[in-house]
Parts: structure tokens; sequence; C-alpha cells
């Protein structure tokens, strides 16, 4: 007889978001463009907004985080560009984070 081992429920909590799928929406730029500036407007996520729109539920992110993907060869770039050996992640991360501070402060 095989053993049924209980589930912790922070993992039954994330089933459902696993089961989400992202659509993506191919419009002209200048309809991308003036969501993209109404959503700012209203301080939500593009994502956020379009939720609003067809009244969907979304919640307030606590800490509102921008995100870029990077890969190994942009470690490399960054790691120049910074003076930092590439393995040095946190430290580039951190110098990224000055760096879009200082372009708010213009």
């Amino acid at each position: 007889m095989a053993v049924k081992k209980k589930i912790p429920a922070t993992w039954t909590r994330s089933d459902k978001n696993i089961r989400a799928v992202q659509v993506i929406f191919e419009l002209g730029l200048e309809q991308s463009r003036t969501l993209r500036i109404k959503a700012i407007e209203q301080d939500l996520s593009p994502s956020d907004y379009i939720r609003h729109i067809v009244g969907l539920p979304r919640k307030r992110p606590i800490r509102p985080r921008l995100s870029i993907s990077l890969s190994a060869e942009d470690y490399q770039i960054l790691a120049e560009r910074y003076q930092l050996m590439p393995d040095k992640k946190e430290q580039i991360r951190e110098r990224i984070k000055e760096e879009l501070i200082n372009t708010t402060k213009k």
C-alpha cells in the first residue's frame, strides 16, 4: 500500500499559478505605447492595466520591481563596463541599480 504524503499548503496555493498561461497581444506601435503610458499614469504594470481593462482581479505589488533578463554575454559586457569580473553578479546588479537611480534624478 502506497503512503500518501501531505502536500505543504504553500505548494497547493502556487499550483494555480503554475497552470496560468501567458497571453501575448500584438498591437500597433501607437496602441501599445498608449496602453503602456496609461498604465504608468495609474502606477500599474502593463499587464495589471490590461487586467483592469478587462475586469480581472489584480494584486497591488508590495514592492514594485523592474526586471531584465541577462545572458552570460550580457554579464561579460556589464563586467567590462563596470570594471568587475563577470561572476560578480550581485555587484553588477548593484551597479545597474545605481545607474537606474541616477537616471531618474536627471
